[in-house]
This record gives C-alpha cells, sequence and structure tokens, in this order.
C-alpha cells in the first residue's frame, strides 16, 4: 500500500522493518501489523501521535529539521538514509534542476578513451550506462546489452553467472536508485526503470520496496567472465563535475594478478574487434563494387 507520498512510503517502509526489540521495546503477544506501530515510533521521537500518523499520510510535508533527526534516530536511520529522509521533505524550488540523464562530456568520453587497461564507463541516476570505453564493453560483452547495471542484474540471464555475489549486486543496484530517486522524486526516467524491473523481476520489486538506501561503495567485485573466467577487482567512483547525479565509474585489478591478465586478454579482444569493425565498411564496399561489375 502507498500512501502517495515519498516521505510517508519511506517512514512506513523504515517502520516495518523494525521489530520492538531493535529499539528496547517489550513485545506482547502477536502483532497485526509488520514492525512498529506508529504509536511507538511517535514515542520513540518524541512527537504527538497524531503528528506521526500525519506525516506517514502525507498531511505534514513541512516537518522541522529538529523533528527529523528525532525521528531519524526513533528508526535507527544511518547517516545515508537519513540524509534520504531530509531530502524527500524538500520541495520541488530547492531540488538541483540538473537530473544527470543527459550524455557523457566529450572531455570524459575521451579520458576513458585513454585509460587502455582500465574498464571504465558512466552511469546516470537511474543506473543507465550514459557511455563506456572498449575494456569496459568487452568486460560486459556476455550481457545482451550493456545499456542499465540494474535491467543487467535482474533481468539478463547472464547477470546471475557474470555477478558472483548476486544478491550483494542486486540490493546494491536497488538502494543506489532508490538514492537517486531522493534527489529527484518526479524524474520520468527512475520512474520508467522502476516500472520495467518491477514488472520483469519480482525480486526487484521486493527490494525497491524495502526502501534502502545506499550510494557506490568502494568494496571489490568478484566477477566471472565468459571468456576470460574469474575477476576480482577493486572499483572506485567519481562524481562527474557539471552532472552531479552521473557517477565516473572504474574498475582496477591488482598489478600482475591474474585479474590485470584477464584484463590485458580482454584489452587484445577488444582491440581485435575494433579492427574487425573498421575493415568491414571496406569489404562491404568492395563487395557492392564487384557486384555492380
Amino acid at each position: 500500500m502507498s500512501y502517495g507520498t515519498p516521505l510517508g512510503d519511506f517512514l512506513r517502509a523504515r517502520r516495518e522493518a523494525l521489530k520492538p526489540h531493535d529499539v528496547g521495546l517489550p513485545e506482547h503477544g502477536r502483532r497485526r501489523v509488520p514492525g512498529l506501530r506508529r504509536e511507538e515510533v511517535a514515542m520513540l521521537a518524541g512527537v504527538s501521535s497524531d503528528y506521526y500518523i500525519r506525516l506517514e499520510q502525507g498531511r505534514e510535508n513541512s516537518p522541522s529539521p529538529q523533528v527529523l533527526d528525532a525521528v531519524a534516530l526513533a528508526l535507527k536511520l544511518d547517516a545515508e538514509s537519513t540524509d534520504h529522509l531530509n531530502r524527500l521533505c524538500l520541495h520541488a524550488s530547492q531540488r538541483p534542476r540538473d537530473r544527470g540523464e543527459t550524455g557523457a562530456s566529450q572531455q570524459l568520453l575521451q579520458l576513458m578513451d585513454g585509460w587502455e587497461d582500465t574498464p571504465a564507463f558512466v552511469v546516470g541516476p537511474a543506473l543507465d550506462i550514459m557511455a563506456g570505453n572498449s575494456l569496459a564493453t568487452a568486460l560486459h560483452s556476455g550481457f545482451e546489452e550493456f545499456d542499465n547495471l540494474a535491467r543487467m542484474v535482474f533481468v539478463d540471464p547472464a547477470g546471475r553467472e557474470f555477478y558472483q555475489e548476486w544478491e550483494r549486486a542486486a540490493h546494491s543496484c536497488v538502494a543506489e536508485i532508490r538514492s537517486a530517486y531522493g534527489y529527484d522524486p518526479q524524474s520520468t526516467r527512475i520512474a520508467e526503470v522502476v516500472a520495467e524491473l518491477s514488472a520483469q523481476s519480482e525480486e526487484f520489486a521486493q527490494l525497491w520496496q524495502m526502501h534502502e538506501v545506499k550510494g557506490k561503495s568502494q568494496e571489490g567485485k568478484h566477477l566471472k567472465h565468459p571468456s576470460v573466467g574469474d575477476l576480482h577487482i577493486k572499483f572506485a567512483s567519481f562524481t562527474v563535475n557539471g552532472a552531479p547525479h552521473q557517477q565516473l565509474v572504474v574498475y582496477q585489478a591488482e598489478p600482475a594478478s591474474p585479474t590485470a591478465a584477464a584484463f590485458e586478454t580482454l584489452r587484445i579482444m577488444a582491440a581485435g574487434s575494433k579492427q574487425a569493425a573498421a575493415r568491414k565498411p571496406a569489404t562491404d564496399q568492395s563487395a557492392d563494387t564487384l557486384s555492380e561489375v
């Protein structure tokens, strides 16, 4: 059930994720609703039950910073979730206008193309692939399309084999989109991606309703490419200057490691594919000339 407001949906989901013992409250008998009761959250936050109910139902959309801090503490929100809570209370005029859904700049494309030994790509707020260098494309060559990370994880059959820690990748994708949603709840593109994936993947739909919020971490990844096998990578992500909701993602291998050797094999494969593609038009033109003779 949705109360029709991003703030209300978030509060309800986080309330239902807690058990009384998580916040030091006793449990008496069987509960008719999951998680904490609204009255319990109100008590923990030091606000009236009526006020908290209005928050969840969208009838109170301008809470003070002090109230938000108290609610965040009552719901045991971490720093990222607390920031998300505060963003959901912003008015449209307070939100940045750049939604990060335009293409990557030419300068960024040139920078990534110069990293021949390092996969690098740019993702938008809905995890659309905005651009990528040749090694990033080769790394993801087992997928039907290198177009949207969340679609690749949840819908593409290659996802469960490629992401060896699939559940972690799934939670991460959904939490990242949820974080971007907090910056722009009216984003048409995020709504399209969420609707599409919710219809195609029950797992995505369930995770989306949990309202978990988390940006990209710096943790390592265990991947498995169909041609070069297991890959253990480190990665970093950077906010793109001028497009604050885009992120540049860079994968790295430990020097002289099997993953570094695999990256070199992928680089050679990518270079061969590029050369073959460059020769193809000339071959086609020759064939057309012969057919005319």
